[in-house]
């Protein structure tokens, strides 16, 4: 009896020393993310399905529950605000740069400590203020005006062309003149326009009131020597209208029709062959390719030129406004799955695939692949051969509101209902307001 008490007290002791054991490695490695879960409220609307897949085969291989829901176009920042109060609130979440950081970052985990930190290729890819990081940047992406290679060809060979070849294309006034001869003969290229219709819903209206603001804003910085401001001078806004009625008087649909035109309109037109340029990203081009659509080899890019001096060594517009923030009032288990579900994303051979091959992201990380994105290699190729990229500077602009504020005036001016001196007075004068607003 008392050999019996004996070993089963012998049992019992090497029972506890192998729990306390677990415990003390679970501490000095780090917080078991066994118990968490993920919920990462997207922004891309573009790659949801390839999110979705990915936390499956994540949830598959590891047991950890992952919820990915993505917002629809231009609703993030609303979505956000209202999910991030809820119990069960996003665990990852996005943030659009400095500004966008300014309303999140009670909410942002430091994230200087991590695997996922570690593995940048470069400390410029967070948002960090002294020795805490707020968020990462998990994709790199590049901008301009996407054309069909096919139509453009077709220009090129035609009798009234003006410009013989792509690189007769170098700044504004070259690049105006092929639009203008592609439009004159629209029905010779058996097209609705040169330009796809410049949608001015909210499913649109960002290329303009935000990524082609970027050029005149842009321009100004690099005037000036600046990389933010408190009061923009609207130096290069003259451009920002040539190069608007470029796009407006050479498009799909006449300029009074741009207020119903969404971000799907562009797309078709663009797809199905009823425009030569399309200004938009990297990220565009799984929507126009494909069955039906174009193939992956018609695709070309080039640089957005406004008529700046110097324009001709310029390359396309690329940057991130896409940075990854974990939520900090998130339970430390929720954290930590959150943490190791990143690093596996970044690190891993089903993740790393993803994000190349599927996403065709460019990633600002150690272990990722190069992209197949047709765009990408363009925009590669345009740095190898000392084209200067333009900077995403938009990531600067005050607050949403005054890009809204800069929409409604681009869109009134097209309309006819407005001036273009109403879009200097949203660009300059909203700029002043928004900014005393976000700073104080």
């Amino acid at each position: 009896m008392k050999k019996r008490i004996a070993l089963l007290l012998s049992i019992l002791l090497t029972l506890s020393l192998t729990a306390l054991a677990g415990c003390a490695s679970k501490q000095d490695g780090g917080s078991d993310s066994s118990s968490g879960k993920v919920y990462y409220l997207q922004f891309k609307p573009e790659q949801d399905q390839q999110w979705q897949d990915l936390a499956k085969a994540y949830t598959k291989e590891t047991g950890v529950p992952v919820t990915v829901v993505t917002a629809a176009e231009g609703t993030y920042e609303s979505t956000l605000k209202n999910e991030i109060t809820k119990s069960n609130a996003p665990t990852l979440f996005q943030v659009n740069g400095p500004v966008g950081l300014a309303n999140w970052k009670p909410y942002c985990y430091n994230l200087k400590n991590t695997a996922l930190y570690q593995q940048l290729t470069s400390p410029e890819f967070a948002l960090k203020e002294g020795d805490t990081v707020y968020g990462i940047a998990y994709v790199i992406e590049t901008y301009g005006i996407i054309y069909n290679k096919t139509l453009l060809q077709k220009y090129f060979d035609a009798s009234w062309s003006s410009i013989k070849a792509l690189n007769g294309i170098k700044d504004y006034n070259t690049f105006a003149t092929v639009v203008r001869e592609i439009q004159q003969h629209k029905k010779d290229l058996g097209i609705a326009g040169a330009f796809t219709s410049s949608g001015m819903d909210s499913s649109s209206d960002w290329r303009f009131k935000t990524h082609l603001a970027n050029m005149p804003l842009y321009y100004e910085y690099v005037k000036d020597g600046i990389t933010s401001t408190a009061a923009v001078k609207g130096t290069y806004l003259d451009n920002y209208r040539t190069v608007w009625d470029l796009y407006l008087d050479n498009a799909t649909v006449p300029r009074t029709q741009i207020a119903s035109k969404t971000g799907t309109d562009a797309e078709t037109e663009f797809a199905t062959g009823k425009a030569v340029f399309y200004q938009n990203g990297t990220w565009a081009v799984n929507a126009v390719t494909g069955d039906g659509k174009l193939s992956a080899d018609e695709l070309g890019i080039l640089p957005i030129y406004i008529g700046v001096e110097g324009e001709e060594k310029q390359g396309l517009c690329t940057g991130s406004e896409n940075y990854w923030c974990v939520n900090s009032k998130a339970s430390k288990a929720d954290i930590q799955a959150t943490l190791d579900f990143l690093e596996w994303v970044v690190t891993s051979d089903t993740g790393t695939t993803a994000l190349a091959e599927e996403m065709e992201f460019t990633v600002p990380f150690k272990k990722a692949k190069e992209s197949v994105n047709p765009l990408v290699k363009i925009a590669d190729q345009m740095i190898k051969d000392g084209k200067t990229p333009v900077k995403w500077v938009f990531s600067t602009m005050p607050s949403e509101a005054w890009k809204n504020g800069v929409g409604a005036a681009l869109t009134a001016y097209a309309q006819g209902t407005g001036q273009w001196k109403d879009l200097e007075t949203a660009f300059i004068n909203g700029w002043k307001t928004e900014y005393q607003k976000v700073h104080g």
